[in-house]
């Protein structure tokens, strides 16, 4: 969902990175994982471009400062089902990734954002980087197979 960014101010506040569109929907979720420990958003607003909060049980700056750079998580069963055009990156990591032609290339390690499109990271006898663009790249998404299909040339 995110990661905890810098200490803001001296009461616990937290930047909060978001991954979630629009940013402020990170909020709406109760509790957070924040690394390993479940922690309650109490207050989260916009400051300037940034996405600040305060956690529930981190009432200083130091408080603040132990969870720089932690991730933020939420169980799965919080997160509403996707739309039948949606799909959550997590459900493609771990995916088998193979080519029209039967070329096995690995497997989704993660996925990163672009400008353009979502990149699907595959960890196979080499690492490559295929967009994730429907209908050019991506063919199919099979979950209970486990399987992508990809039209990709597997020496690019």
């Amino acid at each position: 969902m995110g990661r905890i960014g810098a200490p803001h101010g001296v009461r616990g506040w937290v930047r909060v990175v978001s991954d979630t569109d629009p940013p402020e929907n990170i909020l709406a979720y109760r509790p957070w994982l924040v690394g390993d420990i479940e922690m309650d958003p109490v207050e989260g607003q916009r400051s300037g471009k940034a996405l600040i909060a305060r956690l529930g049980g981190c009432d200083d700056r130091d408080a603040a400062a132990d969870l720089v750079g932690k991730p933020i998580a939420v169980q799965r069963g919080q997160l509403p089902p996707p739309r039948a055009d949606e799909l959550y990156w997590v459900d493609l990591e771990g995916l088998a990734v193979r080519t029209l032609d039967g070329v096995e290339l690995g497997r989704v390690s993660h996925l990163l954002p672009t400008g353009a499109n979502d990149v699907l990271v595959v960890q196979g006898e080499r690492e490559r980087l295929l967009p994730f663009v429907w209908d050019q790249v991506v063919r199919d998404v099979d979950f209970g197979q486990g399987l992508i299909l990809v039209d990709w040339d597997p020496d690019f």
